[in-house]
């Protein structure tokens, strides 16, 4: 297993880094920001509006946000501008022509799909470039909110079956846990599109039913089949979920000084992670179930190379149920598999909490990579699943469902596993942006900036 991980760290490696050499030879090179004009002066602010609202929805970190924002201001001649962002709202002040222009706008009200934050993120870059001027940038944010999923109902039921597959498989679960999963994991997904348009106050619901009805058939199938082990059935179905990359971002926005967005978010994915215990402990007092069987893990899993077979089916999931690109696949694989083998080596040499802390640094440089191919996604986009794919979240499931169930000093030993987890893997990933920086600086030239945000995005409704 440790050598099958350290073979694919360094072949995937290679690739990212040819591919990152090739597209810093041909990056072009943004112009000096321009003398404010006046037809530009009074889209400038409703465009940061909307383009701040969006990368909100799409789960950017706030401190990503505003330099996002105040390079766009910068490249349209207001390099002075005053951005204030929260998990659920928005300040600009653009001081202009003599002027001061401010807006104050909600947000976070929304989920955005994969294909929807693909195209968000290459408007990013555009007017980061000064390549888009902000009109058209509102006719191209309002087009990309309105874009309707690329693959049908059933495609994406499918693919949440598949990705349930794949995790099953990571998880080594047996043959009678990973059917136990596929069959979950079609139900789960197929609620989640049936309630995708229920209204806002219907959904706190939804992950607690989901979490109910996933366990209680867990529970039973484990009564008939002895030694089936309940981990993989159980969270496979419920990994979108799981608040991992909600965690992860509260602890980036928390370490980066962001105390009240941080914190925001700290509760919202706290609060997620008992609903969902609350559902699994209803289940097993249903049933009779002890709660501690939710760790049970099998005795016969499948073998040890199944867990490789296993990203390539989650990564292809993950592109047909959250509608991804289909030209993204491949990318999405690579990052995939360089978090999956960074935490392999990592948990041999560092042990399982700090596994993700290797997982997390090697991926966000390779997704930035990645992201410079010719039809590559943008990094959000491949980051996210390979967030999904860590699961730091699943260990504070676990916890949480303890401590609300019969174990609560087990539990409280977890949820603090899962905070050290959730620790590492932000470190992880800011530790992996100064590589990717040292990396462009030593690239390119002084003049050409290009710039992208990384960070993990949360999608739990439909994660």
């Amino acid at each position: 297993m440790l050598l099958a991980a350290l073979g694919a760290l360094l072949v995937v490696s290679a690739v990212a880094l040819a591919i990152g050499r090739r597209a810093a030879r041909a990056g072009p090179r943004a112009a000096d920001p321009p003398l404010p004009d006046p037809g530009v002066s009074r889209s400038l602010v409703p465009f940061l509006v909307a383009l701040g609202q969006a990368l909100i929805d799409g789960g950017e970190p706030v401190s990503s946000v505003q330099q996002i924002l105040g390079r766009v201001a910068a490249v349209n001649g207001v390099p002075d501008a005053e951005v204030v962002v929260l998990a659920t709202a928005l300040f600009v002040t653009t001081p202009t022509l003599g002027t001061v222009q401010t807006a104050v706008a909600p947000a976070g009200t929304e989920q955005l799909r994969l294909e929807q934050m693909d195209a968000l993120h290459r408007l990013v870059r555009s007017a980061e470039r000064g390549q888009i001027g902000p009109a058209d940038g509102l006719v191209e944010l309002n087009r990309i909110r309105l874009l309707p999923p690329v693959f049908g109902p059933a495609a994406r039921v499918a693919g949440y079956a598949l990705l349930t597959t794949g995790l099953a498989l990571v998880l080594r679960a047996d043959w009678t846990g990973l059917l136990a999963a596929v069959l979950l994991g079609a139900g789960v997904g197929l609620l989640q599109l049936a309630t995708d348009r229920a209204p806002a106050r219907w959904q706190p619901f939804l992950p607690s039913l989901c979490a109910f009805g996933v366990a209680i058939t867990a529970f039973l199938l484990a009564r008939l089949a002895p030694g089936m082990g309940v981990l993989a059935p159980l969270a496979a179905p419920l990994v979108t979920f799981l608040p991992g990359a909600l965690l992860t971002t509260a602890a980036i926005e928390l370490a980066t000084g962001q105390m009240i967005s941080g914190a925001g978010r700290l509760a919202s994915g706290s609060m997620r992670l008992f609903l969902l215990a609350l559902g699994i402990s209803s289940a097993a007092e249903l049933v009779g179930a002890p709660v501690d069987a939710v760790v049970g893990v099998s005795s016969q899993p499948l073998p040890a190379w199944t867990t490789w077979l296993g990203v390539a089916l989650f990564g292809a999931g993950v592109v047909l149920h959250h509608c991804a690109r289909r030209a993204s696949l491949g990318w999405l694989l690579v990052v995939l598999y360089i978090a999956y083998a960074g935490q392999v080596v990592g948990g041999y040499f560092l042990g399982g909490v700090l596994s993700a802390f290797v997982g997390a640094v090697l991926m966000t440089p390779v997704a930035r990579l990645v992201a410079r191919a010719p039809n590559g996604p943008p990094a959000p986009v491949s980051v996210l699943p390979a967030f999904w794919l860590l699961v730091p979240g699943a260990l504070g499931l676990l916890g949480a469902t303890k401590y609300i169930g019969a174990d609560p000093l087990d539990g409280l030993n977890t949820l603090l596993s899962t905070a050290v987890t959730m620790v590492a893997v932000a470190l992880g990933v800011l530790l992996g942006s100064e590589i990717r920086w040292v990396d462009r600086a030593s690239r390119r030239s002084p003049g050409s900036r290009t710039a992208e945000a990384t960070g993990p995005h949360d999608d739990s409704r439909q994660g």
